[in-house]
Parts: structure tokens; sequence; C-alpha cells
């Protein structure tokens, strides 16, 4: 089997920026959640049998008390922000699996599904659909894949070096020299990407980079002042990698056996009303009679 996890906050940031303004019956914006909607019930349609949806149910969590100023809900458009919880009750009367985070962020909760569905032997590939960089840092081999579906393409750990120069363990140092503008932290002073990629791929992880420039393994354009840099700031870069390594040890389920979709919840019906999508819902009839064995 394989295992699709889908990063539910960037779907509805995706679907909000690109769908017609909808309402439902009770005057809400709820296209975003429409747009989501009918895109899982197409995944399922084009065979996807176990799934997952994680969201950040709030913006904030545990990384903003170590770092001030990491991203909040500020500036987020109160009709995009209206639509999270109507969106987590929309997947779950759907029938599929969907882990609202509050302490912990959306991309903890995805790399700790991933984690937890790799040890399952059943399980061919574990599919991470999210073309956020901070999850690429839980890609493996070609079993745990990260999955940019609105381009469809496909990243396995060969794809993930390509792309940052760096393996997928040294994401989470990369993103501490390089920084995260959409996450708020800075990097350190000097640091590129083309500076990070080439010290990390050979040293892997910044604990591991000489302070002195002289004793590195490689050429990099500036490095007596990148070391030095580096040398005054390793707290700092420690602080930063903290923020973008990703937890994999939440408590999300038991078995992959939970996230197998076996249609659509008592509440489905009525969700489609008040959405305004009776179509959704005679599709998600018809796939539980194609699936009959689910």
């Amino acid at each position: 089997m394989n295992v699709h996890l889908v990063d539910g906050t960037y779907e509805l940031f995706r679907f909000f920026h690109v769908v017609p303004s909808t309402r439902d019956t009770g005057g809400l914006e709820v296209g975003a959640v429409r747009g989501v909607v009918a895109s899982l019930l197409g995944m399922i349609e084009r065979g996807v049998t176990h799934i997952g949806v994680a969201t950040d149910h709030v913006v904030e969590s545990f990384r903003n008390e170590l770092w001030p100023g990491y991203k909040t809900g500020e500036g987020i458009e109160p009709e995009l922000a209206s639509q999270f919880p109507i969106l987590e009750e929309a997947i779950a009367a759907m029938g599929i699996v969907v882990w609202p985070m509050t302490e912990f962020e959306a991309d903890d909760a995805l790399a700790s599904a991933a984690a937890r569905a790799s040890e399952d032997r059943r399980v061919a590939r574990v599919i991470i659909c999210t073309p956020d960089k901070d999850l690429s840092q839980c890609v493996s081999g070609t079993r745990i894949l990260q999955l940019d579906r609105r381009s469809n393409v496909v990243r396995n750990a060969a794809d993930v070096e390509k792309k940052f120069g760096v393996r997928p363990e040294s994401i989470p140092d990369y993103l501490a020299l390089v920084g995260d503008s959409s996450d708020g932290y800075p990097g350190l002073p000097g640091w590129g990407a083309k500076s990070a990629a080439t010290v990390l791929a050979r040293y892997g992880h910044v604990e591991q980079v000489p302070d002195d420039s002289a004793e590195w393994d490689v050429t990099v354009r500036g490095a007596a002042k990148l070391a030095a840099t580096l040398a005054e700031y390793r707290e700092l870069a420690g602080l930063f990698r903290d923020l973008a390594t990703l937890r994999t040890t939440v408590p999300l389920f038991g078995t992959v056996d939970e996230l197998e979709w076996r249609g659509p919840g008592p509440t489905w019906e009525r969700m489609c009303e008040r959405l305004g999508t009776p179509g959704l819902a005679r599709k998600a009839e018809q796939l539980v009679a194609t699936l009959g064995r689910h």
C-alpha cells in the first residue's frame, strides 16, 4: 500500500488564492474549503486508499517560545483563517483522518506520520504532499517521497540533494545557515544557498564544520569570513536548526490501517449541503459503491 500525507494548511492557502469567493448557508466564506475537499476526493477517485491530512489549527506553536520572530497568524486574511475549522470539520465528515495541530505544527504532524507509517513493512511508499522545503528533511531513499501536487513533481532523496545541494538529513542545517523568511528566522550573516550547500555537502551538520576555514576540505568564496561568522554564531545556528527540525514523535495514530478511507461519515451529506456541493456528496457515494470492498 501507499500512504499519502497531505499538508492541509498549504492546500487551504493554495485554493484561497485561486478559487472564487463562495459563502456557505450561514454566510461564511468557504471557497477554499470547497477546493480542498474536491481535491482530496479527487485523490481517492484516482486510487489513493490510505490518507491523512494535517492542518495548523492555530499558527503559533512551541517554536514561538524559542524564537520571538517566529511566524504567527498576524497578516493572514480573516476570511482565510476562518476556514481552518470548517476545513477540519469537512475533512472529518469525508471520512478522512485529519490532525488539527496546536502545540506542534502541521509539518511536525506530517513528519511524525511519515516516520510512523514507514515502520510498517506493508507500506511500499509514503508520499508527503507538499512543496514545503522543510519536509524535504523527511525524504528517505525512494520510499518516503515528497510530492508537489500543483506541479506534479515527485522528489526522492537524490532529487532533494540535486535541488538543494545537500542530503535530506542536512536540510535543517541548510535552513539554519540560509534562513527561512516564511518561518521568520534570518539565518547567519553572509551565508547563502551556494556556500551552505558546498560546506554541508562535505560536513553534513553545522557542528561538524571546523571553526578555521583553513581546515575546510572545500573551496568556498569568502571562506574565512563565513567561518568566523559561524564560529561567532554557533549557538544561534543551533537554535535555528532546532526551529527547522521537524518533530517525528507526535502521537497521531496506532497503525496505518486507521488511515484507510472507507467512505464518508454520517455528517457528510449535511456538510455538502452547507458548502453547496451536492455533486461531491454523490461522487463520494459512487466511490463507496465502486470500492465496495472497503
